[in-house]
């Protein structure tokens, strides 16, 4: 299958839905398939296309402190790049993600999308996250502009299925995990002599408030253990400063501002004797899961909009949403119950296995099938269509098209307004 990846970030380690694209993509091409990528990001490599970078005015400060980039639409290149693909993917839901559908649509291409950003990724970073009026707006924003054009939508948790279907996203949501790498596992690492006395409590991620990495240090200030535990928070972003501050106020040993690479960081994970997971909005935290799959025992905001309290295995596994002291009881929890904790830790190794890239990916390729095939018989029905006006007289056309008319008003209606290109089914195959 020659499958073609739309993603404005690529190549580039600094969040996790680029990650995956990423890993994805690898898995993909091990499997035999051909990989095409559309992308923003200055790389190189066999089926890199890479295009503008869109800049905008006025936020792009705020945009570039995210670590993020959005791609300019060039209808040559994109034209160039998913000519014979058999499916296009678009994992984000933007500028040439949009432009792209369109042109995939006038070649008859099949496509599909994926939702990987949870509007609190956004409304956090202007302090609306809060407020649910702003969250559920960009929901429907993005399904009215993007995803009501497919029928064919991966999500990477059973929460976040459940979330668009609650806000009126149709056609066919698959909940697929992102998996895990196939390089993270429990390793033997030696132990760096800073950490010699040390208990080491870890959190991967982009510093960002949905993260709420200044909860883990509350938590530790509250702490009895305070002088004792050193935290290593894993990542870059826009709340360094403000978490820096944090740290001096509140901790007896400086947090440890680290960004590595996938071996150093598979290395880390072993070190360390906890994972904390602490957002208060998550899609499923595919950092969480490395970390268990490693052996590294995770405690998790119960939070509602966080899909990652679903790896919990135990109480002890989940904190109050926002609550530091909660927090820093079930750290405190776990230092003092060292034998229950090693107990858990062999539970995730075994837990971890069904969350496996490979796995994943080969559910992905199902989608890819599934949605090519529609593709097909779609188009097929359009000749069958064109064929079937061509023995109308002109007032029969035109009756043809009156009823077609109300039928697809028949199913806006059944559909609140929004339903996917495949609801359109050709109209002369119930003649």
């Amino acid at each position: 299958m020659v499958i073609t990846f739309v993603m404005d970030q690529f190549g580039e380690t600094s969040n996790g839905t680029t990650i995956t694209a990423m890993r994805f993509a690898d898995v993909l091409k091990k499997k035999g398939h051909e990989v095409r990528v559309i992308t923003a990001s200055r790389i190189e490599g066999e089926g890199i296309y890479v295009l503008p970078e869109y800049r905008i005015p006025v936020f792009q400060s705020i945009v570039d402190k995210q670590g993020m980039k959005f791609a300019e639409p060039n209808e040559e290149l994109i034209k160039k790049a998913i000519d014979g693909s058999d499916v296009v993917h678009m994992l984000m839901p933007f500028w040439v993600e949009n432009a792209t559908f369109e042109i995939a649509e006038k070649m008859h291409i099949a496509t599909t999308a994926a939702f990987h950003i949870q509007p609190e990724n956004m409304t956090y970073s202007v302090h609306l996250g809060k407020i649910p009026a702003a969250n559920k707006f960009i929901y429907t924003f993005l399904r009215k502009k993007f995803y009501k054009k497919f029928n064919h939508i991966h999500c990477p948790s059973q929460m976040m299925k459940n979330l668009l279907v609650k806000n009126k996203y149709r056609g066919n949501i698959y909940a697929i995990s992102n998996g895990v790498g196939e390089a993270f596992g429990k390793r033997e690492v030696s132990r760096p002599e800073k950490y010699r006395d040390k208990y080491v409590i870890l959190m991967i991620g982009r510093y960002s408030k949905e993260k709420r990495q200044d909860l883990i240090i509350k938590a530790i200030g509250e702490s009895k253990y305070n002088d004792r535990i050193q935290l290593v928070l894993a990542g870059k972003g826009p709340t360094e400063k403000n978490l820096r501050r944090l740290s001096e106020k509140y901790l007896a040993n400086p947090v440890e501002f680290v960004f590595l690479p996938q071996e150093e960081l598979i290395d880390l994970i072993n070190t360390c004797d906890l994972y904390v997971h602490a957002s208060d909005a998550e899609s499923e935290a595919i950092s969480c899961m490395e970390a268990f799959t490693c052996g590294l025992v995770p405690v998790i905001s119960d939070s509602e909009i966080c899909a990652t309290k679903q790896f919990a295995l135990s109480e002890h596994n989940l904190f109050r949403k926002g609550n530091h002291k909660s927090l820093c009881g079930q750290i405190e929890w776990f230092i003092e119950h060292p034998e229950e904790k090693q107990a858990l830790s062999e539970q995730y190794i075994e837990y971890a296995k069904q969350y496996a890239i490979d796995a994943c990916v080969d559910r992905l390729v199902e989608v890819f099938a599934s949605a090519v095939k529609e593709n097909k018989q779609r188009w097929e029905n359009t000749q069958k269509e064109q064929a079937y006006l061509s023995t109308l007289t002109s007032k029969q056309q035109r009756q043809y098209f009156a009823e077609k008319k109300k039928y697809l008003r028949a199913l806006k209606k059944k559909h609140d307004g929004d339903f996917t290109n495949s609801y359109c089914i050709d109209f002369c195959l119930q003649k």
